[in-house]
């Protein structure tokens, strides 16, 4: 009965927040599970790929959303989304090739910045 509470709570939860708090809940969940990785190196390595996966599709959006015709943010703060996705991109790369737990390091704070920035500005 409670678990029917918390996703009645869950649902109401995602239709009153604004898209920008929700980018910043979704930044923080993709920061919470790289860091959960990187503090159990290398205990939890099989949870790496879904983790990465889900981090680059979260950043995939932010760089298509902001490549759109519609974007109404300036053309700098665009074009500095699109950089630290293609940021994020390389580092998933090289945690493919390479896995090494501080290259998870950049990407956790670079989600953490973000979401911060995103709940700091007005809607």
């Amino acid at each position: 009965m409670q678990h029917h509470g918390a996703l009645a709570y869950q649902q109401t939860a995602k239709a009153t927040e604004s898209p920008r708090e929700r980018e910043a809940a979704l930044l923080i969940k993709a920061a919470a599970r790289l860091q959960a990785i990187r503090d159990t190196w290398p205990t939890d390595f099989d949870l790496l790929p879904p983790a990465l996966t889900f981090n680059r599709k979260l950043w995939t959006i932010f760089m298509s959303s902001a490549n759109g015709a519609d974007n109404p943010l300036p053309a700098q703060t665009r074009q500095n989304i699109v950089n630290l996705g293609l940021f994020v991109l390389n580092q998933t790369r090289e945690m493919m090739i390479e896995p090494a737990p501080q290259t998870l390091d950049g990407m956790i704070n670079i989600n953490r910045q973000i979401a911060a920035g995103l709940r700091s500005m007005p809607a």
